[in-house]
Formats: structure tokens, C-alpha cells, sequence
């Protein structure tokens, strides 16, 4: 059973930063995935926030352009979100998924970790 745990949320002052961390499970064929992160607050859908495809280009929101970076370290197996010049609008839930693009592979989620923005 493949499992991503997410970590690293917490409560931050605006201007602050954040890294978020999912680890997966090792018996996993991460090279067929996209990777992703998402967030989502309450009575909303939830959004992607950034992703790796599968040659390492990385795609980001509009919102979250120039501020967040995500990155992946295969070796340990974990996917990073940095967050920087954090917003009050930032505050979500973000979880971490990985995808097959092709839509032939089962997709794995996080139950997600809390960020909150506030002064």
C-alpha cells in the first residue's frame, strides 16, 4: 500500500516561510508520476499549487508564482514544497499527490498538513 505522509505546516507570520515535506513509500515506481501539491480551504475546491512532471519541468499557479518552489529528492524518496513570502491568503490545507498523466495509474494522496498565515 503506497502512502504519502505530508509535514512541515504550521502557524507563520505573513512575510515567513515554510517547507513542506511528503515522504512515499519506497516500493513505488515514482519515475511514471507527476507529482503535485494541492491546497484547499474550507467550502472550496481543492486547487494545485505546483507540480514536477515527469522530465523536471516545473508548472506553478499564479499565485503562488516567484514565491513557492517545489523539488523532489529521489533518493530519499521525498517531495518538497518551499514556501516563501507567505500571505494570510496562503492559508490551506495542502496536501501532496502523484499522478500518471496518462490517467492508466492509480493516483496517491496525503491527508494533507495545515498552514496557517497570521499575525
Amino acid at each position: 500500500q503506497v502512502q504519502l505522509v505530508e509535514s512541515g505546516g504550521g502557524l507563520v507570520q505573513p512575510g515567513g516561510s515554510l517547507r513542506l515535506s511528503c515522504v512515499h513509500s519506497e516500493s513505488f515506481p515514482d519515475h511514471l508520476y507527476e507529482w503535485h501539491w494541492y491546497r484547499q480551504t474550507p467550502g472550496t475546491l481543492r486547487t494545485s499549487v505546483a507540480t514536477i512532471r515527469r522530465g523536471g519541468r516545473s508548472t506553478y499557479a499564479d499565485a503562488v508564482k516567484g514565491r513557492f518552489t517545489i523539488s523532489r529528492d529521489s533518493a530519499e524518496n521525498t517531495l518538497f514544497l518551499q514556501m516563501d513570502n507567505l500571505k494570510p491568503e496562503d492559508t490551506a490545507v495542502y496536501y501532496c499527490s502523484a499522478e500518471s498523466p496518462e490517467g492508466v495509474l492509480p493516483s496517491y494522496w496525503g491527508k494533507g498538513t495545515q498552514v496557517t498565515v497570521s499575525s
